[in-house]
Formats: structure tokens, sequence, C-alpha cells
């Protein structure tokens, strides 16, 4: 039986949370570092993306509401301005999107959640299963 006091293994896999709720920033920088994981947050969409484009990370959260660029122009320009990055896009929002729109941006993105029906420690697990 493992000991519960033996901390996770590290991942080593960087994950950048583009996120302006500083609430939700704090249970997923706490669930994702307990799992292993590197994480780096911004509050804002145009930081975000200037983030991203180093193209350091494994994986990207990225919220649709933010603050000077919304989540789904981030995505675009992601996809347009560095169509090779290695990082998972992964889709967080809490937003009620029609079924057309979701599709839309689930075409353009590696993921999308709701972050009202995952707890972060169902987030860590998920990203744990992205091929990354």
């Amino acid at each position: 039986m493992p000991d519960i006091n033996t901390p996770p293994a590290q991942t080593h896999k960087k994950v950048l949370c583009i996120e302006d709720d500083h609430f939700i920033n704090e249970l997923y920088v706490r669930a994702l570092t307990k799992a292993g994981y590197q994480v780096t947050v911004v509050t804002d969409g145009q930081q975000g993306l200037a983030e991203a484009l180093t193209d350091t990370y494994d994986i990207v959260l990225l919220d649709i509401m933010l603050p000077n660029m919304l989540g789904t122009d981030v995505l675009k320009r992601l996809r347009q301005e560095a169509p090779a990055l290695r990082a998972k896009v992964i889709i967080t929002t809490n937003l009620e999107l029609s079924e057309d729109d979701r599709t839309a941006i689930e075409h353009q993105a590696d993921g999308y959640i709701v972050k009202a029906e995952l707890t972060p420690r169902q987030l860590a697990e998920f990203l744990n299963q992205l091929k990354t």
C-alpha cells in the first residue's frame, strides 16, 4: 500500500494557466502542484498570448472570459502564429455556449472543460491523461 505522505512523482510538465479568477487560480495551482506540475499563472489575455507563444509549456489552460483579449481570440492567434505549438490548449469556461460555438472552439482547441463540472483534483487527473 503506498504511503499517503509520499509526495507524488514529479511530472515535470509545465502548465500555463491563463485565468483571471484569483480563487480558481489558487485552487488549480494547489491541485496541479500537488500532482507534480509546474504552474505559471497569467491573468490577462494579451499577457497569456505572449507567454504561450514562448512555447515553453506542455499544457495551456485557457479561460474564455479574460481582460484585454478573449480566450477565443488568444486561441485563434496561437493557431495562426504558432501552428507548431507543442502545448495542448485546453479551454476552461463556465459560459453557456451554443452548440455551434462550442463545436467551433473544440475544433481549434485540444480539449474543453466546464470549470463548474470538474474539481481541481479531477482537472489534474484529466491532464494526466493527455498525451503531451
